[in-house]
């Protein structure tokens, strides 16, 4: 930070809306640098706190991906299950040269312009052992069905899935399923697991990032977030939106090609908490700072609407079928140039750079020539989108 820009500490404001203080440039005072280290300061003493769910219920923010699904995985899972191969907390687990995934998924509704539940299923672990590096081979599908479901459903939900999985280039080996009551469900809950084997010599880790290293994000972002809540039919605004769903593990393959070994530092798919989650856990786990361009960003002007009228940063809206990719400075365009040589990537762009201070904070240089910090949020705005 230069002398004379200041922030506030990110917090929980009225509505669940995130408040930030846009930096302001002006007069130098003397004062200047100790409150913006005051103020980092003490965002690091919250951040070293131990985490410890205070809530006597689940509540649904514990399921969105922010700080209070941070909180509850490390205070109960992973103080429960802690082992060397958890604790990073990746999309999957690597051992042996296999990648291992699994995910539930609970969205409302099943169908949405653009996918159902079958297909994300498929694609979200699909894309989550591609971010490991894998290629992705095995899945099986547990299927939670209330009583009363229609049937014609359930058949549409699982041709859905075998053509995202033809589609993936994955098989669908082994399953389970279970009915209960009526009442006791929403009509159809999936949940996917996969394995991947590992046939290129990479580590990819959110851990990895370095300064001066490149964040790219594969395309338009917050498309399935808000497809998805305009679907349920319950806000009076229309957009011609479709949910950008889709398997990434061919675009991976493209990006890891196009660069050397190790060039590659990390790969993370912007599901729950969006983007802005994802830089999040990079900047903390590489104990660096993420600074992204405002203007940079790509989003489509119906997503950006819709954020507006709701109230929401796109960078917090989930995506089902875009990454975000940190990759070492002299192959950023390399990388893009790789990306946007796919379908899916057509529209791949440079959001922004690693730094080696603030270490831990993702600030955003805005289009109005500021900066803010990009904060994880408590919860959720958007609820059930995967």
């Amino acid at each position: 930070m230069n002398e004379g820009e200041g922030y506030a500490v990110p917090g929980e404001g009225p509505g669940g809306k995130q408040q930030v203080l846009e930096r302001t440039t002006g007069a130098d005072g003397p004062d200047t640098a100790d409150r913006e280290r005051q103020v980092l300061d003490r965002i690091e003493r919250v951040r070293r706190r131990k985490a410890r769910v205070r809530e006597e219920r689940i509540t649904l923010a514990h399921g969105a991906g922010g700080k209070a699904t941070h909180t509850l995985i490390e205070a109960v899972f992973l103080e429960s299950f802690r082992n060397p191969m958890l604790e990073p907390l990746e999309d999957g687990a690597v051992a042996d040269g296999l990648a291992f995934t699994t995910d539930s998924f609970v969205v409302t509704p099943l169908f949405f312009p653009g996918g159902d539940i079958g297909d994300l299923a498929v694609n979200g672990t699909v894309n989550d052992l591609a971010m490991c590096g894998a290629r992705p081979r095995y899945l099986s599908a547990g299927f939670i069905l209330e009583e009363g479901f229609p049937v014609a459903d359930l058949r549409r939900i699982a041709a859905s899935m075998a053509q995202a999985a033809r589609t993936a280039g994955v098989w669908i080996v082994t399953g389970d399923t279970k009915v209960v009551q009526r009442g006791k469900a929403d009509g159809c809950y999936v949940t996917t697991s996969g394995v991947g084997t590992l046939e290129r010599p990479v580590r990819l880790s959110a851990a990895a990032a370095r300064p001066g290293d490149a964040v790219l994000v594969s395309g338009p972002i917050g498309e399935h977030g808000i497809t998805v809540m305009l679907a349920r039919g319950e806000l009076d605004i229309e957009a011609d939106l479709r949910s950008d769903t889709a398997p990434l593990n061919a675009l991976t393959d493209l990006l890891l090609d196009a660069c050397e070994d190790g060039a590659v530092r990390c790969l993370r798919d912007a599901t729950r908490g969006g983007v802005a989650t994802i830089v999040n856990e990079i900047a903390g786990a590489s104990q660096v700072a993420v600074v992204l361009d405002e203007d940079a960003v790509p989003v489509r002007p119906a997503v950006r609407g819709a954020c507006e009228l709701l109230g929401i940063d796109p960078l917090y809206v989930a995506c089902e079928g875009r990454m975000v990719a940190v990759v070492a400075g002299e192959f950023a365009d390399a990388a893009l140039a790789a990306l946007r040589s796919h379908p899916l990537g057509s529209e791949a762009a440079i959001i922004g750079r690693i730094n080696d201070d603030p270490p831990g904070l993702v600030l955003l240089r805005t289009s109005f020539g500021g900066t803010r910090i990009v904060d994880l949020l408590v919860g959720d705005p958007l609820p059930r989108i995967c």
